[in-house]
């Protein structure tokens, strides 16, 4: 399970142990895996005695607020003077979970300014040539996978503890889905395996993410399945749309839509799932899949967006209901590709 080549991993561990200030970013809209593997680095340069801090463009959702290191992390848009300062005064840049600059959703021109080496550490195809170090292993199912080794393989002695270990299985169950999906590869169940050495409460941490939701956010669920979910048997399709007059209802909140895309995978014989939730400026398109059905290629040549095989998205610019027309009249053209499975 070896990811880095031996000079390689002598460069970073040199520009880790020249550096004093170490920024951490990942992408807007941050997720299990994004909020999970930068903690966990963070953590571990700290114990290293780096001053490392974790910069995200907007808010945390609710469910990962009690992870290990958060007080490490802060938020673009609520303190914009103190994350531009992390980035000016870091001798060293991570970017984790992305693979476009775009996706820090207006901090980028801090991340092309800063004069600090940029190391991307992410498993998303297709990404930008914009680090001085790029790790990209796009079959792997979580980047906190790729943390893992990275941790184990830049430091000659053993960093990981019970905190780290948590913000890395949260990444990783969070990634696949508690393991339903991108993870039929041996590799990713040694990993688990290991971070259960470091006392992982494997069954609190499913709670903490899991069972952590508002009464209303069930109700919006509740309303999602009953009223808004359309199934397409003949395309082996499901989707689920909100907008913003009924995410306004629920008393929305980051988070709150968090794996409702899928939720249709339970009805039988649906292979291909969608999200479309409003926006201030357009429509969001979360796209999932079960089986060989590309996504990502759905969302590259229709969305502007792109991703892994089996979950991707991007954006539309039409009307809520243009949208889910022009989504409806898609599927035809994938209708074999659909029946395959």
């Amino acid at each position: 399970m070896v990811m880095l080549e031996e000079g390689l991993r002598k460069i970073i561990a040199d520009l880790i142990g020249s550096a004093k200030n170490i920024a951490i970013l990942t992408h807007t809209n941050p997720d299990g895996d994004a909020i999970g593997s930068s903690l966990a680095l963070g953590l571990a340069l700290k114990k290293k005695g780096i001053d490392a801090r974790v910069v995200i463009p907007d808010g945390l959702p609710d469910f990962l607020r009690w992870l290990p290191g958060i007080e490490l992390s802060t938020t673009f848009v609520y303190k914009k003077e103190k994350a531009i300062g992390i980035i000016e005064g870091a001798d060293l840049i991570f970017c984790l979970d992305f693979n476009d600059p775009n996706r820090l959703n207006g901090f980028e021109e801090y991340l092309f300014k800063s004069k600090a080496k940029k190391i991307l550490i992410d498993h998303h195809e297709d990404p930008v040539r914009f680090a001085d170090i790029t790790i990209s292993e796009t079959w792997r199912g979580s980047v906190g996978e790729m943390i893992y080794l990275f941790l184990k393989e830049i430091f000659e002695e053993d960093i990981l503890d019970k905190d780290i270990a948590t913000c890395l299985y949260v990444a990783i169950m969070t990634d696949t889905g508690n393991f339903n999906y991108a993870s039929s590869y041996p590799e990713i169940f040694h990993v688990v395996g290991d971070l259960m050495k470091y006392d992982l409460e494997k069954d609190r941490i499913y709670s903490n993410v899991y069972d952590a939701f508002s009464e209303d956010r069930m109700r919006l669920l509740g309303y999602c399945l009953q009223e808004k979910m359309v199934v397409l048997p003949g395309y082996h399709t499901a989707y689920i749309s909100i907008n913003d007059e009924e995410l306004k209802r629920f008393k929305h909140r980051k988070g709150d839509t968090e794996g409702i895309v899928n939720i249709p995978f339970s009805v039988k014989g649906v292979r291909f799932t969608a999200l479309f939730i409003e926006k201030k400026d357009r429509i969001k398109v979360s796209f999932r899949s079960r089986g060989s059905f590309p996504v990502n290629r759905i969302a590259a040549e229709h969305y502007q967006g792109g991703g892994h095989t089996n979950a991707a998205g991007g954006d539309s610019f039409l009307s809520m209901e243009e949208t889910l027309q022009f989504f409806e009249s898609l599927l035809p053209a994938y209708a074999e590709l659909l029946s395959e499975g």
